[in-house]
């Protein structure tokens, strides 16, 4: 794995050990990017199942200004620190060792996010629910970008309240889905 492009292009980052976390692979990272961007003019972002850090990483490579990171293993949250440490720009990154629900409350009332990204276990999908608090405690700014990556069962919905679908890929048993918040901020 390894950070695929912009300011912090081709530096390697570490994988979470274990088979508790999922790595995203740079194919699928540099689909995501050619969907979403491909590079940003600032802006925030928000990982609500981290994992390695990889994806946060590459939007901060690629423009964003700062990053927000939540993951609840703490071989996680090594991993990501150690990544982070691998751009030598940490103050671009806060990183949130909790559930994704805690996250969300401890987030109320902080700036709106501009890209989100939803990559949870396969086996929990919370994408939806995970939205609807979000709405809830103001945390999607108006025309955020939402970025999923499920596999092939988890039959994500098209058409969620508030939010436009923009496009779907299939990557063997990975599928990226890309909304556009519609709502109000």
């Amino acid at each position: 794995m390894r950070i695929v492009s912009g300011e912090f292009g081709g530096r390697p980052l570490k994988a979470v050990p274990g088979d508790a976390t999922r790595p995203t692979t740079d194919k699928v990272k540099e689909a995501i990017f050619s969907m979403i961007g491909p590079y940003f003019d600032g802006g925030r972002s928000l990982d609500l199942y981290a994992g390695s850090g990889g994806l946060s990483i590459e939007g901060v490579s690629r423009g964003l200004d700062e990053a927000v990171l939540v993951d609840r293993q703490f071989a996680a949250i090594k991993t990501i620190n150690d990544n982070i440490a691998i751009t030598k720009a940490p103050e671009k990154f806060t990183v949130i060792k909790s559930t994704a629900d805690a996250a969300i409350q401890r987030l109320m009332g902080s700036q709106p996010f501009d890209v989100l990204y939803f990559d949870p276990p396969y086996a929990k999908q919370t994408i939806v629910a995970d939205l609807e608090k979000l709405l809830a405690a103001n945390l999607i700014a108006p025309e955020a970008l939402i970025v999923t990556e499920t596999d092939q069962n988890a039959n994500l919905p098209e058409d969620l309240p508030n939010f436009e679908f923009l496009k779907e890929k299939d990557y063997g048993i990975t599928v990226v889905k890309l909304y556009q918040y519609k709502g109000e901020a």
